[in-house]
């Protein structure tokens, strides 16, 4: 592979067509450039300068895309951005199934150390969850998970990882059917289901919309040894309900603890990849090497999972490309036409990114932005479509429906089973996501110096050398000691608390 420093100087051109240079350092204006070219202005690292002249109205290529339309004249040399950039018409050809070549699977397969479930699934950790079913139980949740923390009760069971309340902002005020009411119904029932708990106590108000025993009705909630339940009404009040609690977590406990960590292949990981905070790096570096590690883990025969529809957009044609047939390749793009019109009848737009932060890191369209975020998917086929915290049930590369907003999509992605998180990172996200692990990942050398103790790994080396192959392997062999056990930078600092998300669709009435 040939290494982004082989050029020798300071900016770098992604593809041969690209009229666009990215700059690898800031730039003083002035600097040769190469190719008789001088920088017109200071050009901040990770933005953009132009290789050519550029007319108003002509496309500007990164990547070898198009990542927008110049809004004015540009000259060779000149900083390529919001006040010149725009995002223009843009059309693909969806290609469906085109470039679908399957990977060829590992003649050895990797194996790490996790928790096996009766459902024949396989946690990377083993918590006990105390899931709500409606903002009214949220508090009496937290209570009871606090109560058992000041009681140490825990202590008696050293292979139960934690008690982690799982609260939200719904369940009630809302349609007892439709869309909103369904992908709630979605999301409890999967993080009713996903691996890494070891057992479940549910508590409810009583009288709320989502209600419990609608919940229950499935088998893995059936199991009593494993999952218990109750209402705050009925139990009696607060007091009465966090009483009983502590003695069924006991129970829990005692049964959770029963688990032990046993050998597992790699097959058994479901890992829910994210981007957050990105800057200009994050599509030369973070995204392209989880792309890699991506790519082993479905040649392990595991499944990984790209998400945040909003943050593809302008970029699906990569992924329709790649899907293993057409009816695969139509389920995303009616995904994208929804979202069109879900964002139009609430007065949004589908190009309401890039953010603040991401334009300050040099990303300008949510074309260039979508560009990079699909580099995390690899080159895998695109085996499978759900919808937002649907149960995932083959294994490959898969798309799972979502916002861009990390904690919603990472919440819908532990519902639809992963045991695993993988997040890229340019401006420094810093996030946790009980009861799955989040490896953070950053794209450039100067986030790594400043953040070290948030990031687990470090890909702005790939600006000094480092291959995007040899970095991808780094981040593999890291998912299998993660899921084996070892504590990633958010898990060590304690967060999870506040990051789980359900995606709130519909009217509050």
């Amino acid at each position: 592979m040939t290494t982004l420093t082989d050029q020798g100087t300071a900016v770098l051109r992604l593809h041969g067509s690209d009229n666009v240079l990215v700059a690898l350092r800031d730039i003083p204006a002035g600097a040769d450039l190469g190719d008789g070219i001088a920088a017109a202005s200071k050009i901040p690292s990770g933005h953009k300068v132009a290789a050519t002249a550029i007319a108003a109205g002509a496309p500007v290529r990164k990547y070898g895309q198009i990542i927008g339309s110049a809004t004015e004249d540009i000259a060779p040399g000149a900083h390529v951005h919001v006040h010149n950039l725009g995002m223009g018409a843009h059309k693909q050809d969806y290609g469906f199934g085109s470039e679908a070549k399957a990977l060829r699977p590992m003649e050895v397969q990797a194996s790490f150390r996790g928790f096996h479930r009766p459902s024949g699934r396989v946690g990377t950790r083993n918590y006990i969850g105390i899931l709500t079913s409606v903002n009214c139980s949220g508090s009496v949740a937290r209570f009871i998970a606090e109560y058992a923390h000041r009681e140490r009760l825990l202590d008696a069971f050293p292979n139960v990882d934690g008690i982690v309340p799982v609260v939200h902002g719904t369940g009630c005020g809302m349609s007892g059917g439709g869309e909103g009411y369904e992908t709630l119904f979605r999301t409890l029932a999967g993080y009713g289901h996903n691996p890494n708990f070891g057992a479940i106590l549910m508590v409810g108000l009583g009288c709320e919309v989502m209600q419990i025993p609608d919940l229950i009705d499935r088998e893995a909630l059936k199991d009593s040894a494993r999952f218990r339940y109750m209402t705050i009404q009925q139990t009696g009040g607060t007091r009465a309900t966090v009483e009983k609690g502590l003695g069924i977590l006991r129970e829990l406990a005692a049964e959770a603890n029963k688990a032990e960590r046993e050998e597992a292949p790699a097959s058994k990981l479901v890992l829910g990849m994210q981007c957050g905070g990105s800057d200009g790096y994050s599509g030369i570096t973070a995204n392209p090497a989880l792309g890699v590690a991506s790519d082993l883990l479905v040649r392990h025969g595991g499944i990984s999972i790209l998400s945040e529809t909003s943050e593809i957009y302008g970029a699906e044609h990569l992924l329709t490309q790649r899907a293993v047939d057409t009816a695969t390749g139509r389920k995303l793009i009616d995904l994208i036409e929804w979202w069109e019109d879900y964002t139009a009848r609430n007065y949004g737009e589908m190009d309401n990114n890039p953010s603040p932060g991401n334009k300050r890191g040099g990303l300008t369209t949510i074309l260039e932005k979508s560009l990079g975020a699909v580099a995390k998917g690899g080159s895998a086929p695109l085996s499978g479509v759900y919808r937002y915290a649907e149960p995932i049930d083959a294994p490959g590369f898969v798309f799972m429906d979502s916002p861009g907003y990390d904690p919603c999509s990472v919440t819908g992605q532990t519902a639809s089973g992963a045991n695993l998180i993988a997040f890229t990172t340019g401006r420094g996200s810093v996030s946790g996501y009980q009861p799955v692990p989040c490896i953070k990942i950053a794209s450039n050398p100067d986030l790594w110096r400043r953040m070290e103790p948030d990031m687990d790994v470090n890909c702005g080396d790939i600006l000094e050398g480092v291959t995007l192959e040899d970095k991808g392997r780094e981040i593999f062999e890291l998912m299998l000691r993660v899921a084996s056990g070892e504590h990633t930078k958010s898990e060590a600092q304690g967060f999870g608390a506040v990051e789980f998300v359900p995606w709130q669709i519909g009217a509050v009435m």
